[in-house]
């Protein structure tokens, strides 16, 4: 596939999930250095990182217990490119977290890549 069709959300959301997934298996690094862009970026409270950051810091957290993801959106931004949007409670141990993210995926080499994640405490 090169653009997008009808099928953008289900395809987005099974990306999303994928990541999630491998953050609970404790292969989140290992995920986002081969599904983000070269130059992708996470914004999260108080740092921006680049994807050698992503991956170093999934290396050194604790893999997550489980996640939900609601409210989910999803927005078409031209022919190759589209937002997942959502709020996450994600829990480890006793501790449970909700975040309001989002994910912007471009359509390159054959697959869609990560661009851009943000993640704000809900």
């Amino acid at each position: 596939m090169t653009e997008i069709t009808d099928d953008l959300p289900a395809r987005l959301l099974n990306e999303e999930h994928a990541g999630w997934e491998a953050i609970l298996d404790g292969r989140g690094g290992e995920h986002y250095q081969r599904a983000m862009t070269r130059d992708a970026l996470m914004i999260v409270e108080g740092a921006v990182i680049g994807r050698d950051q992503i991956a170093a810091s999934f290396a050194s957290a604790a893999p997550w217990d489980s996640y939900e993801l609601r409210d989910t959106a999803i927005i078409r931004i031209g022919e190759r490119a589209g937002i997942v949007a959502y709020r996450a409670i994600a829990r480890r141990g006793e501790n449970t977290v909700e975040l309001n993210m989002s994910t912007t995926y471009v359509f390159e080499h054959g697959g869609w890549c990560v661009a851009l994640h943000q993640q704000t405490p809900a």
